[in-house]
């Protein structure tokens, strides 16, 4: 009978903490900070084969895994991988060239 007395208090005390305080005005929510990528790497993609283009595009913009990147471009997992792999690598070799 205590056991049963102690989970029923600690029941209540952690349901305190789940339920909802009311107020009399909701806050504002502030947007998520979301970094803006530096123009010139966006002309660094622009600049990309358009299969490596849109590998990069559908990888990190649009946040697919490989096996829907060679879907979405008519190719197997591997072939997507070596088009965003290339891809990388060029922009690794232009955005550092136009930062110079």
């Amino acid at each position: 009978m205590l056991t049963i007395a102690h989970r029923k208090t600690i029941d209540a005390y952690r349901g305190r903490s789940r339920r909802p305080v009311p107020v009399a005005e909701l806050p504002e929510r502030a947007a998520p900070a979301v970094p803006m990528p530096d123009p010139g790497l966006w002309d660094a993609v622009h600049r990309l084969p358009p299969k490596q283009r849109a590998a990069i595009v559908l990888r990190f913009v649009s946040d697919l895994p490989f096996r829907q990147v060679g879907r979405i471009l008519g190719s197997s997992e591997a072939a997507a991988r070596q088009s965003v792999r290339e891809g990388l690598g060029r922009l690794r070799e232009e955005y550092a060239d136009d930062e110079r």
